[in-house]
């Protein structure tokens, strides 16, 4: 008989890097050329008037001003109505 517990194996012994998800750019605020506003999977806030989309689904400024959220009403392919967040930019003048 042993009279040291041997060392097991495990399972879940491994974690992976955080994504630093979210929204970088809060609306309201003044933002520049080519600066990110949201890191998301997917598209959980859907680009407006001067925002461009990634082809990770991240959106970014392509103008210079003010970030501004607005909401959309979707229709599915079952017809189900969602309302999506929508992001823009209102350009300084």
């Amino acid at each position: 008989m042993a009279h040291k517990k041997s060392a097991g194996t495990t399972k879940n012994g491994r974690d992976s890097n955080p994504k630093y998800l979210g929204i970088k750019v809060t609306p309201g605020t003044e933002t520049s050329v080519g600066s990110v506003l949201v890191r998301q999977r997917g598209t959980d806030v859907l680009p407006g008037r001067n925002v461009g989309m990634g082809k990770d689904h991240t959106l970014f400024a392509l103008v210079s001003g003010t970030v501004t959220l607005g909401y959309k009403r979707k229709t599915h392919f079952d017809n189900t109505v969602m309302k999506k967040k929508v992001l823009s930019i209102l350009p300084r003048v």
